[in-house]
This record gives structure tokens, sequence and C-alpha cells, in this order.
């Protein structure tokens, strides 16, 4: 006798599509380099003014996308309701992106990226299992086997090498990893209370007038370019906002409802994945044997979570 869809198996496709959609966040941050590297060939800015313009960008896409999709009224609910948390996620969030292009320039693209995206993970673990009281949890074998992954990847990158001032990258990662978990963590509960539209709209406004106004002023400060006429460049600054900040932070937030925070920012550690490969077909780098078996490591750590990971309950609005 046919039998209609279980609750829990549709709970399951909705969380497979979560992950699905958080892996397509990593995938499309995993472009950054590439387009940054761009930018940078046709246009003298640095590394802070292409994340204040790429905030800015954002913040605008947003805006006018809440406005066609009359997602303002929600907006400002979920800003008058939960204005702290919203705050506070959007001030991580560019606290991320800041420190980490600060640690990328002082360190190098591998170290920053093995210390930011691979301690983030391990932070939200270390959280969940000291609140459950289960020191076990931090022996997950889909973290270890993602972390231990990320630092195959980048280490078949070049990792060797460090940048001009080692230190100062390696703590600016540090903050960056701890920024990036605690922005996820905070935007995980606001996620089930609105739709990720509003949520993308308000965090990444408060994201962009703080990278925006500390990227650009800095350089202001320091007398360096702050604009540019370029249309390669322009371009390259369009998509980095539009495309990997606004698309790819609606996108996350729309799996953060239905994928727990640590399974999310594993699955988000496709994105070294993604910059190497893309690195290797457009700047020539070779992924090399550890890289493969790194690749591969994040691969199926993130089908386990896939299999594994309950989907967070719906919290009242």
């Amino acid at each position: 006798m046919a039998t209609e869809t279980s609750p829990p198996a549709r709970t399951d496709l909705r969380a497979r599509v979560g992950l699905a959609q958080v892996c397509a966040a990593g995938l499309l941050w995993g472009t950054i380099g590439v387009f940054v590297q761009l930018v940078h060939r046709h246009a003298p800015l640095s590394a802070l003014t292409i994340g204040g313009w790429r905030a800015v960008v954002a913040g605008l896409v947003v805006v006018t996308a809440a406005l066609v999709a009359r997602r303002v009224p929600a907006v400002l609910l979920l800003v008058r309701s939960h204005g702290g948390r919203v705050v506070a996620a959007g001030l991580t969030t560019a606290a991320f992106q800041l420190c980490y292009f600060v640690a990328v320039v002082a360190v190098g693209v591998s170290v920053a990226t093995v210390v930011a995206l691979g301690l983030a993970p391990v932070l939200l673990v270390a959280v969940d299992s000291v609140r459950r009281r289960d020191a076990r949890a931090l022996l997950q074998l889909p973290v270890v086997a993602a972390v231990a992954g990320l630092a195959l990847v980048c280490g078949g990158s070049g990792a060797g090498t460090t940048g001009p001032h080692p230190l100062l990258g390696v703590l600016t990662a540090v903050v960056a990893g701890i920024s990036y978990a605690a922005a996820t963590a905070l935007s995980e509960p606001l996620s089930r209370r609105t739709d990720p539209l509003s949520l993308a709209t308000a965090t990444m406004v408060v994201a962009s007038v703080a990278m925006g106004a500390f990227g650009l002023v800095v350089a202001g400060v320091r007398g360096a370019p702050v604009t540019t006429a370029d249309p390669v460049a322009v371009g390259g600054l369009v998509y980095l906002g539009a495309v990997t900040m606004a698309l790819a932070y609606g996108l996350l937030y729309a799996g953060l409802r239905t994928t727990p925070s640590g399974a999310a920012l594993v699955a988000t550690l496709l994105e070294p994945v993604a910059a190497v490969s893309l690195s290797a077909v457009f700047l020539g780098e070779r992924l090399g044997v550890a890289g493969l078996a790194g690749s591969l490591l994040i691969v199926l750590a993130i089908a386990s979570l896939g299999r594994r990971s309950r989907p967070p309950q719906p919290e009242p609005h």
C-alpha cells in the first residue's frame, strides 16, 4: 500500500537542501581570491579598500532586493525585536572579513585560511560540547577530517612560505576565526525567526557600514587610491559584493534554517577547495597530491554531515 512521505523524511530532505545551500555559499566564497587578483591587476586598490567596496556593493544589493520583494517591514521587525543580535552578527561578519583580508596580506593565503577557517568549526563544536557537557563532541570525525583536509589543501598550495608579518597575520587570522564562528552562531537562531533576505539585509547593512567606513577611510588617510574607473576592476568589485557577499550570505542564512551552525561551518570549508582549484586553472598554481587528498577529506566530511546532522528546531518569532 502506498504511503505518504513521512515527516522525518521531509525533515531529512530539508536538512540536505540546507546543507547544499551552505556548500554553494562556500563555493562562491572560493572565487574571491581570483577576483581580488583580477581587481589588483587592473587597479591599485589595497585589500582593505577592495573589502570596503565589496561591502558597500553588497549592502546596496540586499537593500534593493528587500525593497523589490517588499521585505522592508520584516527587516524592521527583525531589527526592533532582535536589534542587539542583528548588530552583533553584522559587526562580527565585518570583523571576520577585515581580519581575514589583513591576515592574507600579512602571512599569506594558506596560513590565514588554515587558522581562520580551521579554527571556527572547532570553536563551535567546543562551545556546543561545553553546553552539553560532552567533551567527546570535540573529536567528532567530520570536524577532525575537515580540518585535516583543510590543512592538506593549504599545504599542497604552498603553505611553507609566509608573508612579511607572520605574527600579525596569525593573530589576525585567529581573530578572524573567532569572528567567523561568532557570526555564524549569532545568525543561526535569527535565520529561524525570519526569511533569509530579511536577515541578509539587516546584517549586511551593519557590515557594510562598518567595513565600508573602515576600509575606505583607512585608504583615504594613507593617501592611497580609493576609487577606480577601470571597467574590469569595477566589474570585479560588483561581482565580489553582489555574488560573493550578498548572494553567498543569503545562501548561508537560508541553509542555517535547517543546518546546525557547526555542520554549516564544516561545509563552508569547501571555500579553500574551490579557491585552490580556481587558482590552479586561472593562475597556474598546482594542487598537488596533498591538495587532492585534502579536498577528498573535506568532501567526505561534508557528505557525512549530510547523513548525520539533525536540523535545528524552528524557534518562535
